[in-house]
């Protein structure tokens, strides 16, 4: 059974936010609705972007609407007259005449973009070959949104680490937006890790790629190139500098090789790997010593198996486990 965990559709997004936008538009909220409408906008970050683009549409609407007024006010004179139904059913009529206009703008605005929300859950890896040919692979607790039109591939890493291996295509530039940067590529394969604090890691395998910061962007402008990668470099927007660091083969297969269901440390501080290994399953695990979590760890696990890795430990370092009833793995010095 697949653990992949399932998101709304933009459409269905899309046609809730024309529901919550005709619900506005026909006067004040109640309390209870107020309070509803609230929540579905907490819920999901989608949620007011749609609420935006579709008061965009609205107001555009609006100022036809605006433009037609005395020919509107002429027509509904006219319809009382001939006994047409009363003023709230006709409200009603023109309410969901505007919605409908609504979505089939915002369709249209759309049209040629082909979009889809992919994840991961914890512990789990997936590949998905996009319409365009480009090859995505999410990392565990991952959650990424894809936006493929004519003109522009966009990619928007919610959550988590995905590697790209890009379709080549001049005229269609390759954008993946995460936290504070916009990773852009044409043909080349990269890797990109979104961090809590909103900060990115990008790892070059093959080709280059351009690095822009996402904080000085606006809608639809192109950003001027921050740094620039080639194969075998890295770098992390948690620099102040945003600096280019050389990678060497080694350790570009390290950082690739979750891609194959491992994970590699080498003279890493336990703390670190234990960090680390925690993504990729829902156990708590707690070192009870600063000296002891300093100590260096190196290998190769798998991802998969955290008993390897508690045993490896219990192997090579000085270190004691102790496992309790709720779960939780404790790491104490050996006595």
């Amino acid at each position: 059974m697949s653990d992949i965990v399932k998101l709304r559709t933009r459409a269905e997004i899309e046609e809730q936010a024309a529901a919550w936008t005709w619900r506005l538009d026909a006067g004040p909220l109640s309390d209870a609705d107020s309070q509803a409408y609230e929540a579905w906008l907490r819920q999901d970050p989608r949620h007011r972007r749609a609420m935006e683009e579709l008061s965009r549409v609205w107001q555009a609407l609006d100022g036809l609407a605006e433009a037609k007024r005395g020919e509107k006010i002429a027509t509904f004179t006219n319809a009382q007259r001939r006994g047409v139904p009363g003023t709230r059913q006709r409200w009603w009529f023109a309410a969901a005449a505007s919605v409908l206009l609504a979505i089939g703008a915002v369709l249209w605005l759309r049209q040629g973009s082909e979009t889809q929300t992919l994840s991961t859950a914890v512990g789990q890896q997936r590949n998905v070959t996009l319409a365009d040919g480009s090859i995505v692979s999410l990392n565990t607790n991952t959650i990424l949104e894809t936006d493929l039109s004519r003109h522009l591939r966009q990619i928007y890493l919610r959550k988590g680490e995905a590697h790209f291996q890009v379709a080549h295509d001049r005229s269609r530039p390759f954008l993946v937006h995460a936290g504070d940067a916009v990773v852009r590529a044409v043909g080349t394969e990269f890797e990109v890790r979104l961090h809590t604090d909103q900060h990115v890691d990008v790892v070059v395998n093959e080709g280059r790629v351009e690095v822009q910061d996402a904080k000085q962007s606006g809608l639809g402008v192109v950003l001027p190139t921050v740094r620039a990668l080639s194969a075998g470099q890295a770098l992390s927007t948690a620099s102040a500098d945003y600096a280019v660091t050389p990678v060497t083969p080694a350790q570009l297969s390290s950082e690739l090789a979750w891609r194959e269901g491992a994970i590699v440390f080498d003279g890493e501080p336990l703390s670190e790997a234990i960090a680390e290994i925690e993504r990729y399953t829902d156990a708590r695990i707690i070192v009870t010593d600063a000296r002891t979590a300093a100590l260096p760890v190196g290998g190769r696990f798998r991802t998969d198996d955290l008993p390897g890795f508690i045993d490896g430990l219990q192997a090579a370092l000085p270190v004691t486990i102790r496992r309790t009833p709720d779960g939780l793995v404790y790491v104490d010095p050996r006595p």
